[in-house]
Formats: structure tokens, sequence, C-alpha cells
């Protein structure tokens, strides 16, 4: 087992680094993340058998304390992973958040479980996922049927911003593209609209440099060749074999041009095809559209914030 060590958010957060060996940009790490619950609620709290464990989404990293107190408050043990390439795991050499198959995310989830002991000990465990992280733990799960007792997706990417057809057009260019230049580049899409609504609203941290850039990683030709082979999966449905909890947006805006809609609305994802998306991945799905909250409904406005973590707690008592 590995060493855990003070993580730069304080407060009894820790970090272990996760060896994964190479891919293909060269070596690569994982990061866990942990916050221990204090010994009253590790004792008497509702989810004092739990473990949960959080994954980001594209362009990010775990520094949600407000959220891993939530857990711990309650008695969960609470454990985030910065995949490779991604905040802490992030090495200069490497290009940032780039995968050509989200199924190479095994890998990481596997080391985080192993270092979490949550199977081992017999805990129940809950994996959260917001965004890109909500797709990838989607998939993980219905390939890993029985391991998770519960999913909570905080505005998961489960479907392209074009909608199923414009992401079944747009498909067979990008595959091709993707075979013969797979780190080739695009264009810049983000125009840095989402990070100036949390910062107005003061709910986004200073983050190290580069872990978190404004307007996102640069993409390439092969990771959204992987990407798009997700949303393809759930289209095509699939079960994650455990109760899923979604939370959404009630709203999107287009973010072709700033307004300040946007500090109250969705302007990453179309809510409504997220919504849709997300009736194929379970047998048993709650879908919670919170009115007012941006893209990582946490987030929000205050009031949208309250409103978030209020179904969250409902949430949970279901998911139990």
């Amino acid at each position: 087992m590995g060493e855990w060590h003070p993580d730069i958010l304080g407060g009894g957060f820790e970090q272990q680094t996760l060896p994964l060996g190479d891919d293909v940009d060269g070596e690569v790490v994982a990061t866990v993340v942990r916050l221990r619950p204090h010994p009253g609620a590790r004792l008497f709290g509702e989810l004092r058998d739990t473990d949960v464990l959080y994954v980001h989404g594209w362009s990010d990293y775990f520094f949600q304390t407000d959220l891993a107190r939530f857990f711990t408050d309650r008695g969960a043990r609470f454990y985030a992973l910065d995949l490779r390439k991604y905040g802490r795991s992030l090495r200069s050499d490497l290009a940032p958040g780039y995968v050509a198959s989200l199924d190479v995310y095994d890998a990481d989830i596997a080391a985080a479980l192993d270092a979490m002991a949550t199977v081992r000990e017999g805990r129940r465990l809950v994996l959260f996922g917001h965004s890109t992280g909500g797709l990838t733990l989607t998939l993980w799960a219905a390939r890993h049927p029985g391991v998770a007792d519960a999913l909570i997706l905080n505005s998961p990417w489960l479907e392209l911003q074009l909608g199923p057809l414009g992401r079944q057009a747009l498909a067979p260019l990008v595959n091709a593209r993707a075979r013969f230049d797979p780190l080739g580049t695009h264009p810049v899409v983000d125009l840095g609209f989402y990070t100036r609504a949390q910062r107005d609203l003061g709910t986004l941290p200073d983050s190290p440099e580069g872990w978190r850039p404004a307007q996102g990683f640069p993409t390439h030709p092969g990771w959204l060749a992987a990407i798009i082979a997700g949303h393809a999966r759930v289209a095509s449905g699939l079960d994650v074999g455990c109760p899923t909890l979604v939370l959404l947006s009630a709203r999107s805006t287009v973010a072709l041009s700033w307004s300040d809609a946007m500090r109250e609305t969705d302007s990453v994802l179309v809510v409504d095809d997220i919504a849709r998306a997300a009736t194929r991945i379970a047998r048993t799905v709650t879908i919670s559209r919170v009115e007012g909250a941006l893209h990582d409904v946490f987030l929000s406005a205050p009031e949208a914030r309250d409103a978030a973590y209020a179904a969250l707690r409902d949430g949970m008592r279901g998911l139990a």
C-alpha cells in the first residue's frame, strides 16, 4: 500500500499517488484524495458503512471540499480521484486529459479502490461522477456489475452537444481522423463563459497553474472518438447495476456569446438530451432538475446550491 500525505486542500485532506505504468504518452500516475469522517459521524452517521469515490470532469480536478464534508458529516469515508493527466496527476510532458479509450480508466479506478480497501472491508461503494467523470463511471459500472451499490451523476456528459443525430453524423469523420492523426489539434470551442460564471458567483477557488484552464484543455481526435464511442454505448442502452441519481440544471444556455443567464443555467451541456440519455443507463434512475444551477450544480449560486444539496440528501435516502 502507498503512503498518504497532506493534500493542497488542507483541513484533513490527504492524497496518495497511484503509479499506473506507461500509456501512449509515457509514464502516468493517478492520485486519490481522501477525507475521513470525524469520530462521532464515523460511529453513528447513517453512511458509516459507506465509501464514496468521486471522479471529476474534463479539464478539472477535485477541489469540492463542501461536497466531501457533506458525506463525511454523515459518517462516510470520502475519496476523490484525479485521473491520469489531470490535476494532481498532470505531468508537463503529457497531453492533458488525453486517452484513446475511456476503458483505459479501469486501471485508475482499480488502483483507487485498492487504496480505499472498500471491497476488502465489505463496505458499500457509492460512485459519484461529474460531467465526463459521470460518463466514465457510468461505463465502468456497466462493465463491473455488482461492485457499486449506488451511482450519483452531477450533469453527466452522456450525449454529445449536437444530439444523437449530430453525433451519428460526426462519428465517421472523427473516427477516420483519429486513426491517422489521433493527437491532431481541434479549434478552440470553449470561450471561457462557464469559468466566468463560476468566478462571478465566487464558487471557483484559485487553482494551481494549468490544472483548470479557463477555456479547457486542448482536445484531440483520438480523445473525441473515445467520447463519442462512450455516448454510443449509452445510447444503445446499458445497465450500471445499481440505483442511480442524476442531478441536472433545469435549463441550458448556448454558449456562443456571454449572457447573464449563464450564471443560472448549464452552458456546457444540453440538459434535456442528458435527461433522456440518463433513462438508458439503469433500471432505477432518479432525475432531479435544479432550477438556477450551473453545469456543476454544487458550484451554483447559494439558492440553487442549497437545492442541489437537498436533492442529494433526498436521493441518498432513496438510494439507501
